[in-house]
């Protein structure tokens, strides 16, 4: 994915709540409305190839439909077995009603 945002929904696409799987390019994207905060990170489960927006969304987390793993939404990690590694968190911006997510971020 380029360095630059692209916009991938409205925010009446997202709201409070629910997710939406896009995909950009080669990647596949979920967004996340916790409460009005968006986010955006790996719609794969990184434990087995599996999408995550087909899970549940519970309290800030996300339940892969697969293994049941479980991620904490705003920071990608892991919170119980089988995964191990932190999903992958996208940069995102809000522009009037526009959604845009842009690069992959550091995770903290």
């Amino acid at each position: 994915m380029a360095d630059e945002f692209v916009k991938v929904a409205s925010l009446s696409d997202v709201p409070p709540g629910d997710m939406l799987s896009i995909k950009v390019g080669p990647e596949e994207i979920l967004l996340v409305n916790l409460d009005g905060e968006l986010h955006a990170c790996d719609d794969i489960c990184t434990h087995a190839y599996a999408n995550l927006s087909e899970g549940d969304l519970e309290e800030g987390e996300l339940v892969c439909p697969l293994h049941g793993a479980v991620f904490d939404v705003a920071s990608g990690k892991p919170i119980t077995p089988p995964a191990t590694q932190a999903l992958r968190k996208f940069a995102i911006r809000v522009e009037g009603d526009d959604v845009l997510v842009g690069p992959a971020i550091e995770a903290e």
